[in-house]
């Protein structure tokens, strides 16, 4: 499977867009064997768990583990990260009861099955208090506006540090997240024994990457009125425990508060880049024991190399602009709805290939090809649809048949025509 790596903490040169779906390719063909040779049988294993037969809010929870695998892989997660992914919840954790295995008696039979190191994250992610130490220790601690300065200053220390030897621990944004997850990491307690756990700063940033996977494949409106997040800042103010499930089919209203845990894992990748340089150039070798270094700490490609920040009021505008061009029958006004959802919140594909149409309708066959590879390229990086109504595989296809069209210069003009649509070139 063709994968793409880089330096933790900078943001690689742009993909073409043939290189990103090469990527997803053997995901959308179901050759799971050009992935990892081991993901049939590890797919067969959770299978006979009983995880097709968990509900999950995203449908079944074979699904979410599978897409979440998915969503990690794409991108560039390091295998144990994204073997990780796969079982994430299978010892239970302090969000949902899916213990399909019993940490008490089976971690032996899982390491065997995933490897050691990735068997150690899932059970360090089963066991710490996941919710609390996300959203109540580490993101309370930073505004927006404070997001946004430090990950602007973290850029210039790290060429400083690279490119000039400068290492400054004293910079407020150093200072500040030191003093949040410090160099040798944190102890939390773990939810069933109340015992002392340590994790290590680089485990903190990968439980925080697979947060915004985890968020990215399931949430819907559903969450939101679930949990009173009507002002789209995902700090779980109310508790309606009596919401219908599955809700509208409505994208939630996630993409800030993940953006800010993209942009505090980009902060974490960054502080361990400039830690590790330090001490190689002060001669204290290239590995430190019990900090977990072996894990690499890569960047996705969403909010744009986790460096932007989705506002909470723009999120909740596109959103409604992009629902409402559903229900418009004048194809100028859909038009101009799009384009402004597209314009308020940039970091998702499907307002532009919902766009991409409205411009085949109207035989505008060179705007359609531009949204539609923009949408394309989004939705291939994220792994996952932001409008769940349609699967992300049907959400690609669809695009890419709206690409090959505007390419063809050539849009059906009546019912049957459209039915027709299909064959992927």
């Amino acid at each position: 499977m063709p994968t793409y790596t880089h330096p933790s903490s900078s943001p690689p040169p742009t993909r073409d867009f043939s290189t990103i779906l090469s990527a997803a390719r053997p995901f959308l063909r179901g050759e799971l064997e050009t992935v990892d040779p081991d993901l049939p049988s590890l797919t067969s294993i959770l299978c006979a768990s009983g995880a097709g037969e968990c509900y999950h809010k995203h449908g079944n929870f074979l699904s979410h583990l599978l897409d979440v695998y998915r969503i990690l892989k794409l991108w560039s997660a390091p295998d144990s990260v994204a073997r990780c992914g796969l079982f994430h919840s299978s010892y239970s954790n302090s969000y949902v009861n899916l213990a399909i295995f019993d940490a008490s008696t089976s971690r032996d039979h899982v390491k065997s099955i995933i490897g050691e190191e990735a068997e150690q994250l899932v059970y360090l992610f089963c066991i710490v208090p996941r919710h609390r130490l996300i959203f109540h220790d580490l993101l309370v601690r930073y505004t927006d506006s404070e997001l946004v300065e430090h990950l602007s200053a973290s850029e210039t220390s790290v060429k400083e540090a690279k490119e000039k030897g400068v290492f400054d621990s004293s910079e407020p944004w150093r200072k500040k997240l030191q003093g949040i997850i410090p160099a040798e990491g944190i102890k939390v307690e773990h939810i069933k024994t109340g015992e002392d756990v340590v994790i290590s700063r680089r485990v903190m940033a990968v439980f925080l990457l697979m947060t915004v996977a985890d968020f990215s494949d399931q949430y819907v409106d559903y969450q939101d009125k679930l949990f009173g997040n009507e002002d789209g800042r995902l700090e779980y103010p109310g508790d309606n425990w009596a919401t219908l499930w599955p809700g509208t089919g409505k994208p939630g209203l996630w993409m800030n508060q993940m953006s800010r845990i993209a942009a505090l894992y980009c902060l974490l990748a960054r502080e361990e880049e400039i830690y590790i340089e330090e001490r190689k150039q002060k001669g204290g070798g290239d590995k430190e024991d019990g900090r977990d270094e072996e894990i690499e700490l890569v960047l996705p490609p969403v909010f744009d190399y986790c460096t932007k920040l989705v506002d909470p009021n723009d999120q909740i505008i596109a959103r409604d602009l992009y629902w409402d061009a559903f229900f418009i029958k004048e194809w100028e006004k859909a038009e101009m709805l799009l384009v402004e959802s597209c314009a308020k919140n940039p970091c998702v594909g499907e307002p532009h290939l919902v766009l991409a149409q409205v411009y085949l309708n109207g035989k505008r066959y060179e705007e359609a090809e531009k949204e539609a590879e923009i949408g394309l390229r989004l939705m291939l990086e994220w792994g996952s649809s932001w409008d769940k109504r349609m699967t992300w595989e049907g959400w690609i296809s669809w695009g890419r048949v709206m690409l090959g069209k505007a390419k063809e210069r050539d849009w059906p003009t009546c019912a049957w025509g459209i039915i027709n649509l299909g064959l992927v070139k």
